[in-house]
């Protein structure tokens, strides 16, 4: 069985019960169409082209759901539309444009963050539309070319390998191993590491198996270099069995511990990275965790392995180049012309070289010859004698 540390897929069961005639507070037209497309998307019918296949997770279930309820009221509110498909390329433009600059606020006030992601949900939601009406015989125009669905890099808590050494001598017991782990594994954290088992474990605690199931991405065994005895003695203590979860937190105890630790530590500043210290989680570990292993790995593809990720780009996301270090030496300094003169020389070293053999060689032969010839006139010598 999975662990599911926020409960989304109990969140989505219990909405859909809930909803299943109608959605609350919104237009009956306009909820027909986002309970119909939710139920699309939870059995993978009608996905875009470009869209990976499949029926969507119940995480991506209830964002998809909470954004779309969002644009139903929104739309409503600003626009006075009870159908949300019945907005203008001109309308929809504008209302993202409004809520990048802040003039559309969330209930507390303050501006949303990652207004991208929100474009991107309403792409998905037009392009399913597109396609459901053409099968009706229905052509709707794409209204959504001119979104922007960019977002500007969020800020995160950058920890030095000083710094995560110096986390882990104050805080409790416990959370020592747990920070370690993540920090030399690189784990997704809270979804695949609550998921981890003691049989997951191999080589007396030096490999790690994130398996298939409980992964993001892919299934990856790697080499645990830093924490493997920490590991061990943290299973030994808590007499954990072979199919016992070896981390299962509850992430939101977890992270609000960490927040007040960092704080005292290290102060209530920014990071190199932007965010202060004291909003420190564990998914800043992972970019952490990325910050450590990049200039140590010599390979790209591997570093991703690590790491779960099918795409380059990820590396440089979670990194933001932090804690590199100029690795050029003297020797790169070699250019082309220099190293060609070198090579010149070493030829004619080793040409004279076996030149100097061969003189050595002939002399030999000839101090053969003579000795050859002493050894036959002694020889003669001695019998006249």
């Amino acid at each position: 069985m999975k662990i599911d540390p926020y409960g989304h897929k109990e969140r989505y069961q219990k909405w859909k019960e809930r909803s299943k005639e109608c959605i609350k507070d919104i237009s009956k037209s306009s909820s027909d169409l986002i309970l119909r497309y939710v139920t699309d998307m939870e059995h993978g019918l009608n996905v875009s082209a470009t869209s990976a296949k499949g029926s969507r997770s119940f995480i991506r279930l209830n964002t998809i759901r909470e954004k779309m309820i969002f644009f139903a009221t929104r739309f409503k509110e600003i626009y006075e539309i009870d159908n949300i498909t019945k907005i203008t390329e001109e309308e929809v433009v504008l209302f993202f444009s409004r809520m990048r600059k802040g003039e559309i606020r969330r209930l507390d006030g303050k501006a949303y963050v990652g207004v991208g992601d929100y474009v991107k949900g309403f792409k998905a939601f037009w392009h399913w539309y597109q396609k459901v009406s053409k099968k009706g015989g229905i052509e709707i125009e794409d209204i959504t070319n001119d979104l922007d669905s960019t977002n500007p890099k969020p800020k995160w808590v950058y920890l030095d390998e000083k710094q995560v050494k110096k986390l882990c001598e104050v805080v409790k017991p416990e959370y020592r191993a747990l920070l370690m782990f993540i920090f030399d594994s690189g784990i997704r954290s809270p979804t695949e590491l609550v998921n981890v088992k003691v049989s997951d474990f191999f080589s007396n605690f030096k490999e790690v198996h994130i398996r298939e199931e409980i992964s993001k991405t892919f299934g990856r065994r790697i080499k645990l270099m830093l924490c493997s005895e920490l590991i061990k003695e943290y299973v030994a203590e808590n007499k954990l069995q072979q199919d016992d979860y070896v981390f299962p937190i509850k992430p939101f105890t977890v992270n609000k511990y960490l927040k007040r630790v960092a704080k005292r530590v290290f102060g209530d500043v920014p990071s190199q990275a932007g965010q202060k210290y004291s909003d420190l989680t564990l998914y800043d570990f992972r970019h952490i965790s990325c910050c450590y292993w990049l200039p140590r790995y010599k390979s790209e593809s591997a570093l991703k392995y690590r790491f779960g990720w099918k795409k380059s780009e990820k590396i440089h996301y979670y990194s933001e180049l932090l804690g590199m270090k100029d690795t050029i030496s003297e020797e790169d300094l070699l250019i082309d012309v220099t190293k060609t003169e070198i090579e010149k020389r070493l030829t004619m070293a080793e040409r004279d070289n076996m030149l100097l053999k061969e003189q050595v060689s002939n002399m030999q032969e000839q101090m053969q010859k003579i000795l050859g010839v002493v050894n036959g006139v002694y020889v003669q010598v001695k019998d006249d004698c």
